[in-house]
């Protein structure tokens, strides 16, 4: 597990480190090193440079091939994000109302007499999931229930390839979703207040994926993190 973590860093950090911002004319053309050293998205934590083995996977690359990766980067952080409020949350014991229904309907204790049915074939209840830990827990998922995440899921991914890919002008990470509206102030993505969030949700988004690893590691081989984890 330790190997399989130290693998899935490396892989992040290089793909980390990318332009967040390309034109599709040249497409064709590869990208020079000197293009990728100056791109948004390298900063002081590399010495304003590409790291080695990022540069190296996006030698010779094309612009097309280099915002897939810019896509990659950012939807991984996303959800590394996410998994790292989840895993807090989970470890923490804290759970949220399910439905509206019996099961959960106290933050800190989610055990109810009326427990509610995950999987009637496994017998499984959501205060059973509550109590586990976070692999555990997602050991106690059916197989019906992982049918309908990667279902979701598949549906939201082809919307966001479809206004990705099939949509110009928009920026790696921009699916058109925005119902706060933080990209339609003044100047949009192009704005320096733009520019900054944008900044911030990828370094974060670096930070949480090494953090998920980590602690999934240290969940897997307890004490391979020896420093304080949830």
């Amino acid at each position: 597990m330790k190997v399989i973590a130290a693998l899935a860093l490396l892989a992040g950090s290089a793909s980390a480190f990318t332009t967040v911002s390309v034109s599709n004319s040249n497409s064709n053309s590869a990208l020079s090193m000197s293009s990728i050293d100056e791109a948004f998205g390298v900063s002081i934590e590399t010495g304003n440079k590409c790291p080695p083995l990022g540069a190296r996977i996006l030698e010779d690359t094309s612009p097309d091939a280099l915002k897939w990766f810019q896509n990659a980067e950012i939807k991984h952080g996303r959800i590394a994000m996410i998994a790292t409020i989840g895993f807090m949350v989970q470890k923490s014991g804290v759970h949220f109302p399910l439905y509206l229904g019996p099961t959960g309907s106290n933050a800190f204790h989610p055990e109810s007499a009326t427990s509610w049915l995950l999987s009637s074939s496994t017998g499984v209840t959501f205060s059973d999931i509550a109590a586990a830990a976070p692999l555990d827990a997602i050991k106690m998922v059916p197989a019906e229930g992982w049918a309908q995440i990667f279902v979701a899921a598949g549906l939201f991914e082809s919307a966001a390839y479809n206004r990705q890919w099939n949509q110009e002008g928009r920026v790696p990470g921009d699916y058109g979703y925005d119902p706060l509206g933080f990209t339609k102030r003044e100047g949009g993505f192009d704005s320096a207040e733009i520019k900054s969030l944008r900044m911030k949700e990828i370094k974060n988004g670096r930070v949480a994926m090494m953090t998920i690893a980590a602690w999934v590691s240290n969940e897997a081989i307890p004490g391979a993190l020896p420093v304080w984890h949830p």
